[in-house]
């Protein structure tokens, strides 16, 4: 699966969605207009590998998180995102509150009763490696999906960093990493992109980056002096 990312501002968001409408389903799990907001707990391991081999531009690596949807304690997601180059694959499993929580506080033991391959996957990285839980990603997403290709279109709003790592805590707070008018536009595809939604694309004021919504929120926790 092919993954491109770009800065947008919200003069170009506001052109290309009415663009996409036109030809593009909403994504089914936004309930408004505004889309979904969409929390993720990211873990690195002792020596802090998922940062260092993002930044050193690394073709293949992986990044364990912990996701929920507008922090819904009830359904929480145990996922690996597998990268090489612009490629992209995901496995996950459904964890419960309590078995989220036991990662938070690095206790990784249940994982090895579950049969979901991300879940014996972790069990090794955190025997191996000490994985733990080290910053929270979360932003408002607004979707647009099209059969044609399987594509999947993304605008991310208001990406913030939280100091608090557990996202159902009554401490929890969030800081935005960029500017209030800009936006990250996300492009997912499998084997192509169709024509008509490629000329959609095709004249906005957009630049594609090496973006990381991950690197962005470790980098604001270390400038603010997060713990």
């Amino acid at each position: 699966r092919h993954e491109l990312k770009y800065y947008i501002n919200y003069d170009t968001y506001y052109i290309l969605r009415e663009r996409l409408k036109q030809v593009m389903e909403k994504d089914p799990n936004m309930k408004s207009d505004d889309g979904y907001l969409v929390t993720s707990v990211y873990l690195d391991d002792m020596y802090h590998s998922a940062i260092e081999e993002k930044i050193a531009g690394i073709k293949f690596r992986k990044k364990f998180r912990m996701r929920s949807y507008e922090r819904d304690y009830q359904l929480i997601r145990l996922e690996c995102k597998s990268k090489c180059s612009e490629y992209i694959s995901k496995t996950s499993a459904i964890i419960s509150s309590d078995e989220y929580r036991k990662i938070l506080a690095g206790d990784f033991d249940f994982l090895l009763k579950r049969s979901e391959d991300v879940c014996k996957e972790l069990f090794g990285y955190a025997r191996l490696k000490q994985m733990k839980p080290v910053v929270v990603v979360e932003y408002q997403r607004e979707a647009y999906i099209s059969s044609l290709g399987n594509v999947r279109i993304t605008f991310d709003k208001d990406i913030s960093a939280s100091k608090v790592l557990d996202v159902f805590s009554e401490e929890y707070y969030t800081q935005k990493v960029l500017p209030e008018d800009i936006m990250v536009l996300e492009v997912k595809y499998d084997d192509y992109l169709p024509v008509h939604i490629h000329s959609m694309l095709q004249g906005i004021c957009a630049q594609q980056c090496a973006i990381s919504k991950y690197v962005m929120c470790r980098e604001e926790k270390r400038r603010v002096n997060f713990v």
